[in-house]
Order: C-alpha cells, then structure tokens, then sequence
C-alpha cells in the first residue's frame, strides 16, 4: 500500500515552520521528508500567498507565520490557518504574534 498523509507537503512545511521557524529548508525538508528544492518552492509559494512572512536573521532566514489566513481549498469556509496549526499541535509564542498586523495591511 502506498503512503499517504491526510495533510499536504504545504501544510506539512507549514506546521514545521510554525514548530521551528529559524530552521533551514534543507532541515524544515528533512523534517516533512521532502528534497530542499520542494520545500524551497513550497516557501515561495507560501511567502507570495502572504501566509508567511521571511525575515534575513544574519546569515539565516526566520520565518513569520499570518496565522489569520484563510485556509486555501473547497471546504477551508472559515477556518483560519492557526486553527489547522492549533490541531497539530502549534502553540504561538509571543514573538510570533507580530505577524498578525501585516496580514491586515496586505488587505
């Protein structure tokens, strides 16, 4: 039997940027257990959705989650992103939460 999983690879980096939001792709990648260029594109895709935001922290990049987004799909209604995240086990940390304005300003 094939495998399968009841998230997507981008809920799936999602939750690992919320778990772990200063890890790199290739990390963030072996955590989901996808190649870095997939989890690369996958970033991308989510940064020009506006559910995160990327911030350069040195060398590295840290991650921004707008966990007021809507989640993307037929039957998302009115489910937030932090709702999907808060089921997998998401708790916001303080420093997160100044994400939540730029998500208003992107209207």
């Amino acid at each position: 039997m094939a495998e399968w999983s009841f998230i997507t690879n981008y809920g799936l980096v999602l939750a690992a940027i919320a778990r772990h939001p200063q890890r790199t792709a290739r990390d963030l990648g072996d955590v989901v257990g996808i190649t870095e260029r997939a989890t690369h594109r996958i970033i991308t895709e989510l940064e020009a959705a506006g559910y995160i935001t990327k911030v350069k922290a040195g060398r590295r990049n840290e991650y921004l989650i707008h966990p007021d987004m809507p989640l993307r799909g037929k039957i998302g209604g009115d489910a937030a992103v932090r709702e999907l995240l808060a089921m997998l086990g998401w708790k916001r940390k303080n420093s997160q939460s100044k994400a939540a304005p730029a998500e208003k300003d992107k209207g």
